[in-house]
């Protein structure tokens, strides 16, 4: 594992992520930014798209780790950093860890983004087991359910992630 950036760099960046935050607010965007910086020091950066491309995807974090992921030509991000303006959600934290990304930095916690409107402690409440009623996700058992995952184990061109 790469050694932590030091804190001169982390101030740095999440300043960045802040400005890029700001300017997407300004525009009329969320006011969200984010930077992945890879291994091989190139930074990526990112803002809220949601409104813009009707995309609930399109947060600040998962937009720049589709931008280093297309860049660098590759879907494992290891040995990059996340550097965000406000604390990732569930959504971002997951993508993070899909994405290999090494550690994350955010400014803004939580409970900031809540008092501007963006309160997400439903979702953290969810996972965290509290309030399965939200969105009740239930197995239906189907005897063809293992059939793309054997094509899968057939292929002997898979990448494998």
């Amino acid at each position: 594992m790469p050694m932590p950036p030091a804190d001169t760099d982390i101030r740095s960046f999440l300043d960045q992520a802040i400005r890029l935050a700001a300017g997407s607010a300004a525009g009329g965007g969320g006011p969200f930014g984010a930077l992945v910086v890879t291994a091989d020091g190139k930074v990526h950066t990112g803002v809220n798209r949601v409104t813009r491309d009707n995309d609930p995807t399109a947060h600040a974090e998962v937009v720049a780790i589709r931008a280093a992921a297309a860049a660098s030509a590759t879907f494992d991000l290891s040995g990059a950093v996340l550097y965000a303006s406000c604390e990732p959600c569930p959504l971002c934290l997951a993508a993070a860890l899909w994405a290999r990304v090494d550690r994350v930095y955010f400014a803004a916690d939580r409970h900031a983004a809540a008092a501007a409107g963006f309160d997400d402690a439903l979702f953290y409440e969810y996972f965290d087991g509290t309030r399965p009623d939200l969105m009740p996700v239930r197995q239906a058992a189907v005897p063809a359910s293992d059939v793309p995952f054997q094509a899968w184990r057939d292929n002997p061109d898979r990448i494998e992630y």
